[in-house]
């Protein structure tokens, strides 16, 4: 029994015949209340995951330490009262990846209590946005929306000579996804992924297939599909997805690698002729258009937005704004806006969204290359 915890008293009474020497006596201290640690996010892993997150280990029961006096428990004012957290999105307004953005921090602006505006730095395929954010003070108020894998590509393309890799970002959370989409014109003979691969065949690089830039997910999508085919296609890059839509219905394209989102109200007035999504189930906004999987070829492509800060954010705060992205995520107002725009809602925490990014990154390493030889 430690002295410098326990006040010693000491008594002293003299008995017939001897000394009775009572010793020091305490009552130990109140054992600490325990902090409840914050609930794990259970989260189901996106469908193009090449891996499942292990499930959670569960320690056994330790004999429990003497008590001891606590050490204050950290406190964090985050975010703080007055202050507001810099979303920046790296691409121009209106797109899908802003969209779901501004979706996502209207919620968590109500849960925080603070404002969340957004800031839309884009150029050089997200470059400059993200490189803002990678440069910014690793304190919680500045956000960058990840995109995948167009931000990937800007540091696997060395030739864009990006300062930053994925090192240099915190994962925050995976908060929304889109799928690529293959269509036609109407006026198009193709009705299946084998009809179009057939065509690629029998006349190599001359069906023309838009996309929405060099190396973008669209393109990559291509060259994923090119390669499981072992055919190559005549591409014709525009600077966003509605160009290369307005090309295809013009018929200045036989057809085009999109985002759903783009595809979907197309494919609802016929306009377009859908012939597959690449992802590992149908879509819920492409009502009868089969996977490209299921066709017999094993090519997938998505395109997955999440918040990220500087690497060197405090774990305390970006369990803050992780577990607020995580309430927001799963609430119904979310889902309907998201579904609004044709996205798929998909949460990912810290950690599995880190590894998402670097799933993302082997995905996208080989199509890079291919892409550039082309």
């Amino acid at each position: 029994m430690s002295p410098r915890n326990m006040p010693v008293l000491l008594l002293a009474s003299l008995l017939v015949g001897g000394l009775l020497l009572t010793g020091a006596c305490s009552t130990p201290a109140p054992a600490p209340t325990p902090t409840k640690a914050p609930a794990a996010a259970a989260t189901k892993a996106p469908a193009a995951a090449a891996t499942t997150a292990p499930a959670v280990a569960t320690a056994a029961p330790t004999k429990a330490p003497e008590p001891t006096t606590a050490p204050a428990a950290k406190s964090i004012d985050f975010p703080a009262k007055g202050r507001s957290i810099n979303v920046i999105v790296p691409v121009t307004a209106g797109g899908v990846a802003d969209t779901s953005a501004r979706i996502l921090a209207s919620l968590m602006e109500k849960d925080l209590g603070i404002s969340m505006p957004i800031t839309n730095k884009a150029g050089a395929s997200s470059m400059i946005g993200m490189t803002e954010v990678a440069n910014a003070k690793p304190d919680g108020y500045t956000l960058g929306v990840f995109l995948l894998p167009t931000t990937t590509v800007t540091y696997l393309d060395t030739s864009m000579k990006a300062t930053y890799t994925r090192k240099a970002f915190q994962p925050i959370a995976l908060f929304s996804q889109d799928v690529v989409s293959v269509a036609v014109n109407t006026e198009q003979p193709f009705k299946s992924m084998k009809d179009l691969a057939d065509a690629a065949k029998a006349a190599p690089e001359k069906i023309r297939m838009t996309t929405n830039g060099p190396l973008s997910i669209l393109h990559l999508g291509g060259i994923a599909f090119e390669q499981a085919a072992g055919i190559k296609f005549a591409y014709v890059h525009f600077p966003g997805g509605n160009e290369a839509n307005t090309a295809v219905l013009g018929g200045h394209a036989e057809g085009q690698f999109n985002l759903v989102g783009n595809t979907a109200p197309h494919h609802k007035t016929g306009a377009l002729r859908l012939l597959g999504v690449m992802d590992h189930e149908a879509s819920p906004y492409l009502p009868g258009v089969s996977t490209v999987e299921s066709q017999g070829y094993k090519a997938t492509a998505y395109s997955s937005y999440g918040f990220v800060a500087p690497t060197g954010t405090p774990p305390e705060i970006v369990d803050v704004l992780a577990q607020s992205a995580k309430k927001a995520v799963a609430s119904q107002e979310y889902k309907d806006k998201i579904a609004s725009v044709s996205m798929i809602p998909r949460y990912l925490g810290p950690s599995d969204f880190d590894k998402w990014l670097a799933e993302a990154e082997e995905w996208a390493r080989p199509l890079v290359v291919a892409g550039k030889a082309q």
